[in-house]
């Protein structure tokens, strides 16, 4: 065991030197941050056009004495409950009749009001009428209470605890620590694939596996995949946490997990290498048997959309503690970690990740060990029959 490991460790340090020390992957550590750049500018975008140019616009065919009143009930209510609550108005000739402005090539209203502030008559076509009803009611009645209409003062009564809202925070908390795990091991778990089919077909995988165990070559370049992704979490967790920080509203905290942050962060970076094996060393496997790039991603897709059928699972059974789909999710090996995760910000209880990460530990050493038979039977042509030596010991 200890020669396997130090095996291991030497491919690790050959495969984790030759990836950071390389000039690409200084492009690897910023690739991620341009797509969430470029989302963050069209988010913004997205959510001026929305609350501008998207609202419908509604013209007031009305006396103006009841356009100045429907205006200021609109100004009123906006200002409570957002621009974006209600629809635009804005005023049109009283004549022609709103049908005949409505049909003009450059009319640039959807529905028009006329008649009065108390007998409104919207015309436009059903849908938007049925639409746009109920604003122009809630509009048309706070105009008619113009004068009698007054926001109720409220009372504040603070306290220092809500359990509902702590309970909704933890559980939003839980499903954005599965997110992250899930997008970064889908990210990260793919370049085994190609590291490993790109050294089988230089023919340097026989060349080591001539060397050292080849469950050593497996175990070792596990280990330092990982251990680049190690770095690049690092960088982009360094950088999110700066943005977040100068970005950050005063006075507001964030939600505080059951089993507190430190430890939660502890078993985040924990579940998110169990998740990383686990995936990684079935991709292993699965590029231990391609020999090209094509059947990489032949056999790669399959095992990906299984992977995203399982997380759906686990974010499914993240508000149902204790019932048996989550306890079905912190079984199943693949799902595990992400239910796991989840559990951790909403309950303190620490044994049961302990459980689970000796669960999780024991699945990579078996996939590694089934992914290296087959290597050796299909590949290197060797081994016999593998399922006999399933369990015995790796002699290389």
């Amino acid at each position: 065991m200890r020669e396997l490991m130090r095996a291991a460790f030497v491919i690790a340090r050959r495969d984790f030197t030759a990836v950071v020390l390389s000039r690409t992957f200084i492009f690897f550590l910023l690739g991620p941050l341009f797509p969430i750049i470029i989302g963050m500018a069209f988010g913004g975008l997205g959510d001026k056009i929305s609350k501008t140019d998207l609202r419908p616009v509604v013209g007031l065919a009305l006396p103006a004495q009841d356009a100045d009143r429907m205006e200021r009930a609109h100004d009123r209510l906006t200002a409570r409950m957002g621009a974006e609550a209600l629809p635009t108005l804005r005023r049109v000739p009283l004549t022609p009749a709103p049908r005949v402005q409505l049909a003009r090539p450059n009319a640039a209203v959807v529905v028009i009001v006329s008649g009065s502030v108390a007998r409104p008559v919207v015309t436009g076509q059903p849908d938007d009428i049925k639409r746009l009803e109920g604003d122009i009611s809630l509009i048309a009645s706070a105009a008619l209470a113009e004068r009698s209409l007054h926001m109720v003062h409220i009372e504040p009564q603070q306290v220092s605890t809500s359990v509902g809202a702590q309970t909704q925070g933890r559980l939003i908390i839980g499903r954005i620590a599965q997110i992250v795990i899930f997008f970064l091991t889908i990210l990260l778990a793919g370049m085994i694939l190609s590291n490993l089919v790109e050294e089988k077909t230089n023919k340097i995988i026989e060349i080591l596996a001539a060397a050292v165990p080849v469950d050593a070559i497996f175990l070792g370049k596990l280990m330092a995949m990982l251990a680049m992704s190690f770095v690049g979490i690092f960088f982009w967790g360094s950088t999110a946490f700066a943005v977040f920080l100068a970005l950050k509203a005063p006075g507001i905290s964030l939600p505080e997990p059951a089993i507190g942050w430190p430890l939660f962060l502890m078993l985040a970076v924990i579940y998110f290498g169990m998740a990383y094996t686990l995936l990684g060393s079935l991709f292993l496997g699965i590029g231990a048997q391609a020999a090209t790039v094509r059947e990489v991603q032949t056999l790669n897709m399959p095992v990906t959309m299984a992977q995203m059928l399982i997380f759906f699972f686990a974010t499914y059974a993240v508000d149902k503690m204790g019932s048996p789909p989550e306890i079905a999710a912190t079984i199943v090996p693949f799902s595990s970690p992400f239910a796991m995760i989840a559990r951790a910000a909403q309950v303190d209880a620490l044994w049961p990740h302990l459980l689970a990460i000796g669960w999780q530990m024991i699945w990579v050493a078996l996939i590694i060990r089934i992914g290296v038979l087959l290597f050796r039977r299909h590949v290197l042509k060797s081994g016999g029959g593998w399922w006999k030596q399933l369990f015995r010991s790796a002699t290389g």
